[in-house]
């Protein structure tokens, strides 16, 4: 998907690290960049040029990190699990085009990230970005706190996910005894630390079928779609389209159809979103600045076919939408299965199937997270960063990263025993804190471009169509970001209250605080440990 080059520069910088990488007789082998861990000598090379050291295993290859991202993404799984918030804010005509716009910005966003990608392929992703790109004057905390930002936005993901699959396991039984007792806090809170425990044990254990597994699930995830899209087309009854297009709601009481569909826009939002997950995998995926951008592109486009499709589905077989919101299961795609199927049993096939998705999705998470954690540790960038970084001789993978991962995880869930308000308060600032992130590390490289400034060396570049595509995701993102702290309805109760606001605001205050004060004594900015070309 090679679409040209920003400028002569940019394409003679290009050629240069091209033809030295790979085909030159200059390459030098003396300073002991021999390719090693399964690099290619442009990984090599790569490595070298951000100061960076080859400490693991690349066993991802295309079609397993496309698999990884696709998971993780899960685009008809989660159009179908977080339907809710966009039904009940837009209706069945706005959740579907606002997804259309989703996708479009989604597309956006993730060619942006992918050729920083393939500038700097490395697991620190976003606050190495922003660190070799931002201006000098600003990089340095900048950086900084992109990196607490996109860790926290991390972090809180994984107990949201295995959250997930609680629920989902918890609707289950519900569906069969709705008088069961299975949803008290400490039960949904048990059930939560058991599925981190197992994800996490995945990665510690079998970390070097993790591309296996993600291949595999890969498969599963392709054919469990058309299993659902079968289902529901042939067992359920269906709305007309033209009130499934043109049906607008606004039943969280904003007073405005339009403001109430932007409010929606969680629903698939929340479907597109960690694109960046494959860039935090790019030390372990072979020839990274080629294969990455190009990865993460074709995964989103095939999720947003999926995830839009999929969504049109449901709200053609949904049937009467308030009393699917009001299921005693608590999970509407659980009471539409058994509405068309007319079976307990095959509603159970059909969720264990989800079930199985959402467990293999909460494994990516754990895997994307602790490389996050990892690279941010090398930097200098957390608090015990020598023990988190450390990667013990012969596993190859960040050990101590994925128990510290683990940790943080329970100690967020743990707060559930008490409230599920404190524990849904923390989750809810993933989605702002992630998307921030994603706008600082683009618009920095939109600034060199508004300035004329040379870009880095890459091998799948976005050319004369850089800036547009950077402004699109830009202003997507935007949207996004403020959307991201609206409530599902406005004065709404203080456990229906979006608290994201809240956090964010004391996190970034925080992290300038701790920067001010010591950070930025020891953080190592990454551009610090970049070699001239």
């Amino acid at each position: 998907m090679e679409m040209g080059n920003v400028n002569t520069m940019d394409a003679k910088m290009n050629s240069n690290i091209e033809t030295t990488s790979v085909h030159s007789p200059d390459f030098n082998y003396e300073d002991g960049l021999q390719p090693q861990k399964g690099s290619t000598q442009a990984d090599v090379l790569d490595m070298s040029r951000m100061g960076k050291r080859q400490e693991l295993q690349r066993n991802f290859r295309f079609l397993s990190i496309v698999g990884f991202i696709m998971i993780l993404q899960s685009s008809w799984e989660s159009t179908l699990l977080a339907a809710s918030y966009g039904l009940t804010n837009g209706g069945t005509g706005g959740v579907i085009w606002v997804t259309v716009g989703v996708i479009l910005g989604a597309l956006c966003m993730i060619a942006s990230i992918g050729e920083m990608a393939s500038m700097a392929p490395t697991a620190g992703g976003q606050y190495h970005w922003v660190s070799e790109f931002a201006p000098k004057s600003v990089e340095k905390p900048l950086s900084y706190i992109v990196g607490w930002l996109a860790l926290l936005g991390w972090v809180t993901g994984c107990p949201s996910a295995a959250q997930l699959t609680s629920t989902l396991v918890q609707g289950l039984i519900l569906l069969k005894n709705e008088n069961a007792n299975v949803a008290s806090l400490w039960q949904t809170t048990l059930f939560i630390m058991i599925f981190l425990i197992i994800a996490v044990a995945f990665n510690l254990f079998l970390a070097g079928k993790l591309p296996l597994a993600e291949g595999i699930f890969l498969i599963v995830h392709i054919f469990g779609y058309f299993a659902f899209l079968i289902v529901l087309w042939t067992m359920s009854d269906h709305a007309p389209a033209s009130q499934v297009f043109g049906t607008f709601t606004d039943g969280g009481g904003w007073g405005n159809v339009g403001l109430s569909c932007l409010v929606g826009i969680t629903t698939p939002l929340w479907c597109f979103l960690g694109p960046d997950a494959g860039a935090h995998m790019s030390e372990e995926l072979k020839d990274a600045g080629r294969v990455l951008p190009s990865a993460m592109v074709w995964a989103t486009f095939f999720n947003g076919l999926l995830g839009l499709t999929m969504i049109i589905t449901l709200c053609f077989c949904i049937g009467d939408i308030d009393s699917v919101l009001d299921s005693s299961t608590g999970i509407p795609i659980i009471q539409v299965l058994y509405n068309a199927t007319g079976s307990y049993s095959g509603t159970v096939v059909m969720t264990t199937v989800l079930i199985v998705l959402s467990m293999v999705g909460t494994i990516t998470v754990i895997a994307a997270t602790s490389r996050q954690m990892w690279a941010f540790a090398r930097d200098k960038g957390l608090p015990f960063s020598s023990y988190i970084e450390y990667v013990r001789p012969g596993w190859d993978i960040p050990l101590n990263a994925i128990i510290v991962t683990l940790i943080l995880s329970l100690l967020i869930t743990a707060l559930n025993f008490g409230s599920d308000v404190a524990l849904n308060a923390i989750i809810s600032l993933s989605n702002a804190a992630l998307i921030f992130s994603y706008m600082a590390s683009i618009g920095c490289i939109r600034l060199k471009r508004f300035r004329n400034e040379p870009l880095l060396p890459r091998r799948w570049s976005l050319g004369k169509f850089g800036a547009p595509i950077n402004d699109a995701a830009m202003a997507f993102l935007a949207v996004g970001f403020v959307m991201s702290f609206f409530p599902i309805s406005p004065l709404p109760a203080p456990a229906d209250m979006n608290w994201a606001i809240v956090i964010f605001v004391f996190v970034v205050g925080a992290a300038v605080v701790n920067y001010v004060v010591s950070a930025r004594r020891h953080y190592i900015a990454p551009v610090a440990l970049v070699k001239e070309q």
